[in-house]
């Protein structure tokens, strides 16, 4: 018969045990107005919050993992998930979705996603280049 401290100590173990195999990943970027529409991030831009961001993702195991993240007030977007070591993320795409702001929706960059490895160690993050968008039309002040 097991005591309480001993049955302590065997689930304590098991979790611990359980607790290293596990990897957490954490994707990032930003989503900007581009106002003069110099393909640049500078002073004279804006952040867009509410911006979205959808980011794809292949684990070790072949599953498609399907994230949507929306930018905060500072224009930064998320995407964080923890997973067993054999089912990490491999590589990813991210692309932007929509830009909610009334005088900057369209896509100011070429690029229709950015895909890339994701080779980060467990607890480090990948920044993904920010995702411009244009206003509607330039402002005087930027010819």
């Amino acid at each position: 018969m097991m005591t309480g401290g001993v049955v302590l100590a065997v689930a304590l173990a098991l979790l611990l045990c359980g607790a290293s195999e596990a990897w957490t990943g954490e994707i990032r970027g930003r989503v900007v107005c581009d106002v003069c529409g110099d393909s640049s991030v500078g002073p004279e831009d804006l952040v867009l919050q509410g911006a979205e961001v959808a980011v794809l993702c292949i684990t070790k195991s072949g599953e498609v993992l399907n994230y949507q993240a929306f930018t905060n007030s500072k224009g930064i977007y998320k995407v964080a998930e923890t997973m067993p070591e054999s089912d990490r993320w491999v590589s990813c795409l991210a692309r932007p979705v929509s830009s909610f702001h009334e005088r900057c929706t369209r896509r100011g960059d070429a690029h229709s996603g950015i895909k890339f490895s994701y080779n980060r160690p467990s607890g480090h993050s990948h920044t993904v280049k920010p995702f411009l968008y244009k206003p509607a039309s330039t402002p005087f002040y930027c010819s």
